[in-house]
């Protein structure tokens, strides 16, 4: 069966939104919703081998992503310029990934081990999102430009806040890699943006 549709992509641009989303929380409030950064974190070590649906351990863990790209696409002005400035500077810093073999190697390699140590300790494990935050650090986060996250200094200073924020990076450059399996693109988001917005309500209401 083809990734490449119209509601995958939708799916991963929600994948997007919602690691987007979670920054933003973690930055400004130190804490973020739970079933979410679940979700997202699961992303990480599932294949989309039985779907995109399947990544995220079922739709329902999209919730939060599928609201705020709605809320984004249905404004008459950009809804959270914060959250659409991390989304765009994730599906950038991807398609520079994509030309770098050796960094996605060491990235992989880095998200296998991570696997086994949450398999041992739990998904939302400190060590485990340490583990995670260290591989977006070393990796992602030296290409330019770099994503500067906004927040309150007090959550920014905290080492756990940061691993998690890390983390949900890193998720959101896997969401932007099925985006772009799924056969994804820029003039996709500006052409079939009523299509999008079509399945966005489809996928709401199947949470309902």
């Amino acid at each position: 069966m083809s990734l490449n549709t119209i509601i995958n992509q939708t799916i991963a641009l929600a994948g997007i939104a919602q690691s987007a989303a979670l920054v933003q929380q973690l930055a400004t409030t130190g804490s973020a919703d739970s079933a979410a950064l679940e979700s997202s974190i699961t992303s990480l070590f599932v294949s989309d081998e039985y779907g995109i649906e399947n990544v995220f351990g079922g739709l329902s863990g999209l919730k939060l992503g599928i609201e705020q790209l709605n809320g984004q696409m249905t404004a008459f002005k950009i809804a959270n310029p914060e959250q659409a400035r991390y989304a765009a500077s994730l599906v950038f810093l991807e398609t520079q990934l994509s030309k770098q073999p050796g960094m996605l190697k060491s990235i992989f390699a880095g998200i296998e081990r991570a696997q086994t140590q949450s398999e041992h300790f739990g998904l939302l494990h400190e060590n485990v999102l340490a583990n995670l935050g260290d591989i977006y650090h070393t990796t992602i986060s030296t290409m330019q430009p770099r994503i500067m996250v906004n927040g309150e200094q007090e959550y920014l200073s905290r080492p756990d806040v940061v691993n998690k924020i890390r983390a949900c990076l890193l998720a959101g450059i896997r969401s932007a890699i099925l985006w772009r399996h799924c056969g994804g693109a820029r003039w996709k988001f500006l052409f079939y943006r009523k299509k999008i917005q079509a399945e966005l309500q489809i996928l709401q209401q199947r949470l309902q």
